[in-house]
């Protein structure tokens, strides 16, 4: 068991929690900014957590669900005020809908993580901070502080389990919900390099390729929130052509950026790609939440072996940028 103390002050309206693990400080601190690790232990056992989105910098959001044995759904987001990587990370944590809007008729808490290093390894302090007595009470009657204790015991299982987010594992697919996919791979690069490899024309045409035998002959980039982008690619030696365009919805450099993504000369609907970079151990996580219209639709894209094609590219993109970090 992780958790060393509990303490509430009910003069401040606070309550603290220590937990100390055997692993380094930066480990530590990628389950908690990587979403594919911090949705392994975020719930208790019996209400395991998704996150729809995770972006770990000052100003970022955070949604996520937490899914009980009933099928019963109850979603919360997290607004980061601040961020000091690896060492600290404050957020406002909300009950919310599905969309992410926060649930005003519930307490909305500040909560304070700090990381540092101990002679066997790193702790956790997580100060939660209530705008009342009557808040902080509310909370603790809903099972705040149980559920938390459970939650933090499944972390050493999810830190001992270094080989799923190493830099050497394969871009793989996770089926967030019925209409949500996330592609999730650690690039060998740093966030901006990353950023410029998704927003450089002639760099892409050099990467984002797929399967070997295809070239980029269009290539243009939205530059601005509002503006549009169209990519094509053809296959070499013959005339097999497709492309895709959209519009740049949100941008914020090197971070994130949103976009709708349409498959020209078709009818399909188009789908909304949400693209997350976020400085981990050994590179970059790129984190690509994809949202369709439907089920039929996300299972026709993923059967088309879109993770093998995307990996590829990963692989390709990473060669291009060894020998920058040499």
């Amino acid at each position: 068991m992780p958790v060393t103390s509990v303490e509430k002050d009910l003069d401040q309206l606070t309550i603290t929690i220590v937990a100390d693990f055997p692993v380094p400080l930066r480990r530590l601190w990628d389950a908690y900014t990587d979403p594919r690790q911090i949705e392994r232990f975020w719930g208790p056992p019996t209400y395991p957590a998704t996150f729809y989105r995770h972006d770990a910098l000052t100003g970022g959001r955070s949604v996520y669900a937490m899914t009980g044995p009933e099928g019963d759904t109850h979603y919360g987001c997290w607004d980061w005020t601040s961020t000091d990587a690896p060492h600290a990370f404050e957020v406002l944590d909300s009950f919310s809908d599905a969309a992410g809007v926060p649930n005003a008729d519930l307490p909305t808490t500040r909560m304070d993580f700090a990381f540092e290093e101990t002679p066997g390894g790193s702790r956790l302090k997580t100060t939660s901070y209530f705008g009342s007595l009557h808040q902080m009470q509310q909370l603790i009657e809903m099972g705040m502080l149980e559920g938390t204790r459970q939650a933090m015991a499944q972390i050493d299982q999810v830190l001992a389990d270094l080989a799923s987010f190493a830099a050497d594992h394969l871009a793989e697919a996770q089926i967030l919900s019925d209409t949500q996919v996330r592609v999730a791979r650690v690039i060998r690069g740093t966030v901006d390099q990353v950023w410029r490899a998704h927003n450089d024309a002639a760099l892409m045409k050099r990467w984002l390729l797929g399967p070997d035998g295809w070239s980029m002959p269009v290539c243009e980039i939205a530059t601005a929130v509002g503006d549009s982008y169209r990519y094509e690619w053809q296959r070499d030696g013959g005339e097999e052509r497709f492309g895709f365009t959209g519009e740049l919805l949100e941008s914020v450099e090197p971070h994130r950026a949103v976009t709708t993504e349409a498959m020209i000369g078709t009818d399909f609907p188009a789908t909304l790609n949400e693209l997350t970079l976020t400085e981990v151990e050994g590179g970059t996580l790129l984190s690509l939440v994809i949202t369709y219209a439907n089920a039929e639709q996300r299972d026709a894209v993923l059967a088309t072996g879109m993770t093998g094609g995307m990996e590829t590219s990963y692989q390709r993109l990473e060669g291009l940028l060894q020998p920058t970090l040499a």
